[in-house]
């Protein structure tokens, strides 16, 4: 397997089990994550299609390190993997940190 299709796998893997089940945020069941991931991705679309847009590219992929698979305006599906993955983990690490800040706030009330 190509070196960014794994490791963009692999950050996707990674930080579902994070979320659903190590720090147990859940983030990725609520309508809200869903509703980030699509206006995200909606300009990521035109950004980065942009970026990579086959006829005069600014950034270039080496055909070895990607799958070739290719989504709205020419953009590495790997993209969209890679950026959801760091959405969830973004939003888990401030979920788990707002929870946890409460709880002192709480006990010292």
């Amino acid at each position: 397997m190509h070196a960014y299709t794994l490791g963009s796998l692999a950050a996707f893997v990674a930080t579902t089990i994070l979320d659903l089940w190590i720090i147990k945020t859940k983030v990725a069941l609520t309508a809200r994550f869903w509703i980030t991931v699509i206006i995200v991705g909606f300009f990521q679309v035109f950004v980065d299609g942009w970026l990579t847009k086959l006829s005069s590219p600014i950034v270039i992929y080496n055909s070895h390190h990607f799958s070739g698979i290719r989504v709205f305006f020419s953009t590495p599906i790997e993209d969209f993997i890679y950026g959801f993955a760091l959405i969830l983990l973004t939003l888990s690490i401030w979920s788990y940190t707002e929870d946890h800040s409460n709880r002192r706030d709480e006990s010292k009330a």
